[in-house]
């Protein structure tokens, strides 16, 4: 018969014959042996450490939810994730495939959407990605727009949340030129913080294509009234905000000239393909496509649109289009700055 040697210990009851048993046995071994033994008996390993536990796969269908979701994920902004989250799903109410809050497109549910094409809200079908649960989807939209993906920059780049939220439309993720807008208006009910002072301007007050359309570039004149307030007509070059600042400047001396009456901007900045929805010429100023190109449409309210008209004829010496017959002057200038003028 045999013993192990660990059951001998466990049973030990220090009776006559298990001590004579334990000094027969300890007379066998060598002093090498005996001195190994007693090292690895009085050695207490050390616990193993805790395996981490796994970020769980469960999150409330909330604005918190969603907006711990994509903090967890690597959001920079992750109130602009639940703004998206609000927008695109009615706040969690409904979803484009399963457990898709963000309409996000690929091989999955085929549903009807709308689009906003050629200057048109259409209805299409689409293709739209199925999620096992919300933080896969909250994470899947985190890991390709926000972070940097592939050879894409991610919208985590941006200096502020609304920045970010533009960066969104400018990076194609929606068609809708208003999406931005609707974004960060959420953000701001949400968040009950209007103006939040990194969207005042986070350019240390030079005027850029993201400035909020609140911005004064001059002190009468604000970007929103170039834009129509339209995300679609936002700027997108440095070299667009320089042009219009030129062309605000003198607009303030035409305002001054006419006793500062107020001045009616009625059309600005067209890039295509506006400009060329509402009827605008080809190549037209208008569009601000080039640097030292751009012009503003305007009449003095209370004045005479001749004798304003008149005025920008003599003292700008670039492009003045006569549109005194329909109301308004245009005030432009060209690649090259050459002196143009022209009857509409």
């Amino acid at each position: 018969m045999s013993i192990k040697l660990t059951d001998a210990a466990k049973f030990f009851s220090e009776e006559l014959h298990q001590i004579e048993a334990w000094n027969w046995l300890q007379g066998t071994l060598t002093a090498e042996t005996l001195d190994i033994f007693a090292a690895k008996y009085r050695t207490k390993p050390k616990p193993k450490p805790k395996p981490k536990p796994k970020p769980s796969l469960e999150a409330e269908n909330t604005w918190d939810g969603v907006y711990a979701a994509a903090k967890q994920a690597g959001a920079k902004f992750p109130e602009c994730v639940s703004a998206q989250w609000a927008l695109e799903s009615g706040w969690g109410k409904h979803t484009s495939g399963q457990n898709n809050y963000f309409g996000l497109k690929g091989s999955g549910s085929t549903v009807d959407t709308k689009e906003f094409i050629n200057g048109q809200w259409i209805t299409i079908k689409a293709g739209f990605l199925d999620f096992p649960d919300l933080v896969t989807c909250v994470t899947y939209l985190v890991d390709r727009w926000y972070k940097d993906y592939k050879q894409y920059r991610g919208v985590n780049k941006a200096a502020s949340r609304n920045e970010c939220a533009r960066l969104l439309v400018q990076e194609g993720y929606a068609t809708d030129p208003e999406y931005s807008t609707k974004l960060i208006q959420i953000m701001d009910r949400q968040l009950q913080n209007i103006g939040e002072k990194d969207d005042i301007d986070p350019h240390v007050n030079n005027f850029t294509p993201w400035s909020p359309f609140t911005y004064k570039i001059t002190p009468n004149i604000t970007y929103g009234e170039l834009t129509l307030n339209q995300e679609a007509r936002r700027f997108t070059k440095q070299y667009q905000c320089d042009t219009a600042k030129e062309l605000c400047l003198f607009l303030e001396k035409v305002r001054k000239q006419f006793g500062n009456k107020p001045l009616i901007i009625t059309s600005a900045s067209r890039p295509e393909p506006i400009n060329t929805q509402v009827g605008g010429a080809k190549n037209s100023e208008h569009t601000y496509d080039a640097p030292s190109k751009g012009a503003i449409d305007f009449y003095v309210e209370g004045d005479g649109i001749y004798a304003v008209q008149e005025w920008c004829d003599r003292n700008w010496p670039y492009s003045v289009g006569h549109g005194a017959p329909k109301g308004f002057v245009h005030l432009g200038v060209r690649e090259g700055k050459p002196r143009v003028r022209w009857n509409y």
